[in-house]
């Protein structure tokens, strides 16, 4: 048996069966729904819907996706982004790779479905956050015709009409008239399907590394003739990861953090998440890495690894308004953890750790901050 139990059998197997390929955002959405200060719920309401969404969010997390990358498509591509370039040569060399696109266009998402772009698209509609920070970032401001619910950055998208959160709001949809909807792999299929058959494309996204974030990226930079933009970003993000694995590469393995994270009451990330990746590009360990995906912790267990640092979404409080750093603390025997003695508890912004999109390699930076101060200066 792995170092955490995780839950997979019963309701849940069948939730995995269909959620296969859930999205780590959209798994914190589930958990962060009912508890984040966004006005969406009052306080009052938590108790009452805590666990429903609770529930929903452990069988969630419980389904650990495949790593099913977006196909780059067929036309003028940049190629694969590589975090170990040199930092000093990264943005240079993507922008002087950078093409027009030509059109037709074809390329395939990552639930394998090809789609041909006749023309840059001039309406589009993103159903989720990190799709809209890439769209922001890639000077797409004007053509973005509709965002999530959740979406709250940048400052410009509140005045975006909102196209539902967990529950997609269709009838927006197509008052909104995209010529393209991204959407990650939460995304209900049965939604999916009416809007593919009513004629509109559907692209889905899934990124497991930081890699395939840029990826992804450029994906979008090449259908939307973006790809100087995009070249631009992944330039920069580039950067970002070596300024981290620079500062980290002399560590010896005894020299590198035991790291715990959890995002959510009870839960932890090990492999097949990027989450897990920062930690690793960190230079730290991740104490969960013996399984994969989410797993719900074993406590005992816990203690034993003895982390030297635990990170903790910082939004998220529990119905007696805890945060997470309240409830770590509280457990007993975790007051023997190294990092509770020397109070290694550190909260980070979950949307910086959650969202596969532009920001995550500042994510990155902040993680590399928590696990090794002395090495990455803020």
């Amino acid at each position: 048996m792995g170092f955490f139990l995780c839950a997979g059998r019963g309701l849940a197997g069948l939730l995995r069966r269909r959620l296969h390929n859930v999205p780590l955002e959209h798994k914190a959405f589930l958990y962060l729904l009912k508890n984040k200060a966004r006005g969406d719920l009052e306080m009052k309401n938590w108790r009452r819907l805590g666990s429903l969404w609770l529930l929903a969010l452990l069988l969630v997390l419980a389904a650990c996706g495949n790593n099913n990358a977006v196909t780059p498509g067929t036309g003028n591509t940049a190629d694969a982004a590589q975090p170990t370039q040199n930092a000093g040569t990264n943005a240079a060399a993507d922008n002087s790779a950078a093409q027009e696109t030509t059109y037709p266009y074809t390329v395939t998402d990552s639930t394998g479905k090809e789609f041909t772009f006749e023309a840059a698209p001039e309406r589009i509609v993103s159903l989720a956050p990190s799709e809209t920070e890439t769209l922001f970032a890639l000077g797409l401001d004007e053509q973005v015709a509709g965002v999530s619910d959740l979406d709250d950055y940048p400052e410009a998208v509140k005045d975006k009409p909102r196209m539902g959160g967990f529950q997609v709001n269709v009838e927006a949809i197509v008052a909104a008239q995209p010529d393209l909807i991204l959407a990650a792999s939460l995304i209900d299929e049965a939604t999916v399907k009416n809007l593919t058959d009513m004629g509109y494309k559907v692209f889905q996204s899934n990124p497991k590394t930081i890699n395939e974030v840029m990826e992804h990226i450029r994906t979008i930079g090449e259908i939307t003739n973006h790809q100087a933009e995009a070249a631009e970003v992944v330039g920069k993000m580039k950067e970002e990861v070596q300024t981290v694995t620079d500062a980290v590469a002399s560590l010896s393995e005894d020299q590198k953090k035991k790291v715990y994270i959890e995002f959510s009451p009870g839960w932890t990330v090990g492999k097949g998440e990027f989450m897990d990746e920062m930690i690793t590009l960190a230079g730290g360990i991740n104490v969960a890495s013996d399984v994969k995906g989410w797993s719900e912790i074993n406590e005992e267990q816990i203690i034993q690894a003895n982390p030297d640092v635990i990170l903790y979404a910082k939004s998220v409080v529990d119905e007696n308004n805890k945060t997470l750093a309240d409830i770590i603390k509280g457990r007993s025997g975790w007051d023997q953890i190294t990092a509770v003695k020397e109070n290694r508890i550190i909260a980070l912004d979950d949307n910086l750790l959650s969202r596969t999109g532009p920001r995550v390699t500042q994510g990155l930076i902040e993680v590399a901050k928590a696990v090794h101060p002395d090495l990455i200066q803020p």
